[in-house]
């Protein structure tokens, strides 16, 4: 037999040993509260008192008439209830056994013979009606049962068994494997788990799917400075007189490689959450800080950075999790815009916090060129760059600080979003919530 016909039979025996039980345990409490309850004599107490003398004046008088003949003709005129508690014995009577009582009362037949007549009845008739339910009923019960079991245990094993062929089709690895079909509109606690399911799968399949494309751009990212440094020390070869600008150019190309590799350990930081409740510090002071360092490097292209929002004396709220962590998010930010602003530009960084919300919203606007439409939406993605970015020597940008910056305010539990402004450039918005009070 199937793990699955075993486990079904399994459950389907523990319905139904629990129904069985309750049904026997309702059934006898509401019996004894009846009987509790009632002020009434037992019913064979009745029966003694009201039927038993006639019963024995019956027999009797058969007796009398006819002798055993006319008794036992006598006997099948009465009913099975009666038949069953009235006997003639030719000896005399002895004590009742435990727990009953007995009428009796002698006849004397034709040829003499003097019988003893007993007609019996339990005399504890509390006890009897305790347990006293008809087996009609107890078969209804039973066959009640049977079919409520057999229901119930085919209702809970059917998406149960779905959940398994999901759960292995998964361990397989199919990750598209999704339970939401199959589960149909059912709305308990099963369907549920089956919705909790599908969200672990989603979230599986995106993990694997961000996986396999980071691998694929890391080896694409990886390939142009490996064939640099190959065609260098190919030149040096060749060429003695220039091993030292063939050296010069393979410590850019592993001075870029470092890079990237440094980069994508804090991506992957960033994206496995490792940022959260590690402290709690000042988002406003970070970003004032970073505001700081960026027009020091804007001094090169002459870029003014205007600060808003930030005063020196307000008291607002920390945010909890990795300051450092969100402090390369806006460096990021920023040194993006600068890349991309012009000679003599402006850059503008306001700094807001929603009392309602929470939320700390910086915006970040420059006058660059703004970017494509397409490029809105996939700018946070790991290894994409605007239009126009070159890897010229010096420029160590590999296409991972947007997407940093992404990682690293998700794990903070915020957002970012980008846009173009209506006049030129890009206006990049960041919400960070505050830690709770």
């Amino acid at each position: 037999m199937s793990g699955a016909g075993i486990s079904r039979h399994r459950l389907f025996g523990k319905i139904l040993l629990a129904f069985l039980l309750t049904y026997l345990a309702i059934t006898q409490t509401v019996w004894l509260v009846y009987a509790l309850g009632d002020k009434r004599d037992p019913p064979e107490m009745v029966m003694a008192r009201e039927i038993g003398p006639s019963a024995l004046e019956a027999g009797a008088q058969a007796l009398a008439r006819g002798g055993a003949p006319a008794f036992t003709e006598a006997l099948t005129h009465l009913s099975p209830l009666m038949r069953g508690h009235l006997g003639a014995y030719r000896t005399a009577p002895l004590a009742p056994p435990m727990g009953q009582a007995m009428l009796t009362r002698q006849a004397i037949a034709p040829d003499g013979q003097v019988w003893h007549l007993r007609f019996t009845y339990r005399r504890d008739g509390m006890a009897s009606l305790a347990m006293h339910t008809p087996p009609e009923v107890l078969l209804l019960g039973l066959i009640a049962g049977l079919i409520f079991s057999a229901a119930l245990a085919w209702y809970l094993l059917l998406p149960i068994n779905h959940m398994r062929f999901a759960f292995a089709q998964l361990a397989q690895g199919a990750l598209s494997t999704r339970l939401s079909p199959r589960i149909g509109k059912r709305r308990d606690e099963i369907a549920d788990l089956g919705r909790d399911f599908d969200q672990m799968a989603q979230r599986l399949e995106n993990l694997v799917a961000d996986r396999d494309r980071l691998l694929h751009d890391v080896s694409h990212e990886l390939r142009s400075p490996l064939a640099r440094i190959q065609l260098s020390i190919a030149l040096a070869r060749q060429s003695p007189e220039r091993i030292g600008p063939a050296m010069d150019r393979m410590e850019i190309e592993i001075a870029r490689i470092d890079a990237m590799v440094g980069e994508l350990l804090i991506l992957a930081r960033a994206e496995h959450d490792q940022a959260a409740g590690e402290d709690y510090f000042d988002v406003a002071g970070v970003a004032a800080s970073v505001v700081e360092d960026a027009r020091y490097e804007a001094q090169v292209k002459a870029v003014t950075i205007a600060l808003t929002g930030v005063e020196a004396d307000q008291e607002w709220p920390l945010v909890r999790g990795n300051s450092e962590l969100v402090r390369r998010a806006l460096e990021n930010v920023l040194r993006n815009a600068l890349r991309y602003s012009p000679q003599g530009g402006r850059l503008e960084v306001e700094v807001t916090f929603g009392a309602s919300a929470r939320l700390f919203r910086i915006r970040v606007c420059d006058q660059g060129p703004g970017v494509s439409a397409h490029l809105l939406t996939t700018m946070f993605e790991p290894f994409v760059r605007g239009e126009g970015t070159t890897d010229e020597a010096g420029s160590l940008g590999a296409g991972l600080g947007l997407a940093i910056a992404s990682r690293a305010i998700a794990a903070h539990g915020g957002r970012i979003s980008a846009s173009n402004r209506r006049d030129s450039g890009l206006r990049i918005d960041i919400e960070i919530p505050a830690a709770d009070a």
